[in-house]
């Protein structure tokens, strides 16, 4: 490690402790030429996760399209940005597992639409209509069923 004030590398550590939930250890050097302290961080570097396209192509994934896609399906609805961000934090912790580090685009998709299911109906049917691009109303309407077909037998517990 270069020391940043007098660009030595002869330095000494004199504390080290873990942070950020042990993903990351700060270390505290001490430079033995100028004595003088600084902080270093130290972490694991991951190979980056790559979205397989619909078209084969390959592209870094993007914590952001899957954001902003489910915000674009919850416009106008009773849904929260901080609801947004938790689902978009488990579908990457969901992802971290992924051994060969590459996920199709439509694997990320049915997380999505799993999670706003749940979460809110119509948010739910945006997304679907969008993700799928249904070629006619039968396509859409087949979607629409099981949704239908629980909301009723929920009806009928009451």
């Amino acid at each position: 490690m270069r020391c940043p004030f007098c660009k030595t590398d002869r330095d000494k550590v004199v504390d080290s402790r873990g942070s950020e939930a042990g993903a990351v250890i700060r270390r505290r050097r001490e430079c033995l030429e100028c004595g003088r302290r600084y902080t270093t961080y130290e972490r694991v570097e991951e190979i980056p996760l790559r979205v397989i396209k619909k078209d084969g192509t390959r592209e870094p994934f993007e914590r952001r399209k899957v954001f902003e896609g489910m915000v674009k399906a919850c416009e106008k609805r009773p849904v929260s940005t901080e609801m947004l961000d938790r689902i978009v934090q488990s579908i990457e912790r969901s992802l971290a597992d992924v051994v060969d580090r590459e996920v199709t685009s439509r694997q990320i998709g049915e997380m999505v639409m799993l999670q706003l299911r749940d979460l809110d109906q119509v948010a739910y049917v945006r997304f679907a209509s969008v993700y799928r691009a249904f070629k006619d109303i039968n396509q859409f309407l087949e979607e629409l069923r099981p949704l239908l077909e629980r909301r009723a037998r929920g009806n009928d517990e009451d």
